[in-house]
């Protein structure tokens, strides 16, 4: 059974972060592939700032390249909005009913999991891989016998950051792949 790892995030945009978690979870859950799914909406997060879903995807497919671990999936694009994990949980096992699907999630999420719509039923039917965040209380789910903790980088970077960067003229060399950079300039996007 194909074990794969979902990394969920609107991806606004892609950075280094998400790429070197997805990295180290991959080794150290010992999953056979992660596969970053772009949420067109997230239900906990305002929509104002956000992308067009598709450009966030080709964002997402510039920053894995050609790693054959790495898969960028638009799922949530047919599925009515906001998505819930939930759904596109049950999807994509409909789907694909001989992969055993892990949830990626970071430690920030933790504390308001159990607010997810059919938070139990994830945790029943479902693996959760648990990355830590600088300063994140991941003790309500630590115990529980599907729910994974990995050890990966403590790192303090995010997608609203880097767009005030650019909004301030201010370069996001390294904070994104140079592919992902590249785009971002060529296309105006963020500005």
């Amino acid at each position: 059974m194909k074990r794969v790892g979902l990394f969920f995030g609107s991806f606004n945009p892609i950075h280094v972060g998400h790429l070197i978690i997805a990295n180290c979870v991959v080794a150290k859950a010992d999953l056979d592939e992660l596969w970053f799914v772009v949420s067109p909406q997230n239900p906990f997060k305002k929509s104002n700032s956000l992308l067009h879903e598709f450009d966030r995807l080709d964002m997402v497919r510039a920053a894995i390249g050609d790693n054959p671990t790495f898969q960028a999936v638009d799922i949530e694009f047919q599925l009515p909005k906001p998505s819930y994990t939930i759904d596109t949980l049950t999807v994509l096992q409909d789907k694909y009913p001989n992969y055993c699907f892990h949830l990626l999630i970071g430690g920030d999420n933790v504390a308001q999991f159990h607010q997810w719509k059919n938070a139990e039923k994830i945790l029943d039917y479902f693996k959760l891989i648990v990355y830590p965040r600088p300063g994140q209380n991941i003790e309500s789910l630590q115990n529980h016998p599907n729910v994974q903790v990995v050890d990966a980088p403590l790192l303090d970077i995010s997608a609203t950051y880097i767009r005030q960067l650019l909004k301030d003229g201010k370069s996001i060399r390294y904070l994104v792949a140079e592919e992902v950079e590249e785009m971002i300039k060529s296309r105006g996007y963020y500005l």
